[in-house]
């Protein structure tokens, strides 16, 4: 079983604890398709659609016919609206497309079990007593990250909590992701060189995604 140091807020080392296998002892040998569909899915799911025309019915202008349709040697063009004007709609324009596709629940648990396992098997994984700030404080929330975690590289901070304080404390930190430890995806935590974990975020980990 895994074992990683566990450190206190001052950035004191207290002592090594054991991972759950439940969540950190994940096979990788015939699952490395599924890890690769769910980061190719999600990254999917974060684009939107923004191309977008405006149609005949959509464009601004008169409806009203500009001229009689016959006798006037003119095109027998409609309102001001019609595609064949400057500052009319466009036929057969492009729309806003949905992206979204759904991911299974359980490639998506054991692509997140994957990517925990692949930071764990690399010692990038720091347990963190749980944080407490009475106000935002941004540069006690830098002293502790470099005490814990001093080298370079993105960092992931998981907690249990909504405390602005804290979030508020590590989010203008560069470099410095912070995510709940019953959301979080595969993406985010291979995206980064260390992952630090509070107490109490590790446990609701347990809770949520070790069944």
């Amino acid at each position: 079983m895994l074992k990683v140091d566990k450190y206190s807020i001052s950035g004191e080392k207290l002592e090594q604890i054991e991972l759950p296998e439940s969540l950190f002892a994940a096979q990788s040998k015939n699952n490395k398709a599924v890890l690769y569909e769910v980061i190719n899915l999600f990254l999917a799911n974060q684009r939107h659609g923004t191309s977008s025309t405006q149609t005949r019915a959509e464009a601004h202008g008169s409806k009203r016919k500009l001229y009689r349709q016959k006798g006037t040697g003119n095109a027998r063009a409609g309102n001001l609206r019609t595609p064949i004007r400057v500052g009319g709609g466009r036929a057969f324009g492009p729309k806003p497309k949905k992206w979204y596709k759904k991911i299974p629940r359980k490639k998506k648990r054991l692509a997140l079990k994957l990517a925990l396992t692949q930071r764990a098997d690399n010692q990038e994984i720091i347990i963190l007593e749980d944080l407490k700030f009475d106000e935002p404080n941004t540069k006690k929330a830098l002293e502790i990250i470099k005490k814990i975690a001093p080298e370079k590289g993105r960092k992931l901070l998981l907690i249990d909590s909504n405390d602005h304080n804290i979030i508020r404390s590590f989010n203008n930190i560069p470099k410095v992701a912070m995510g709940k430890a019953d959301s979080i995806f595969a993406y985010q935590i291979l995206k980064t060189k260390n992952l630090i974990i509070t107490e109490s975020a590790l446990k609701k980990m347990k809770e949520v995604f070790a069944k």
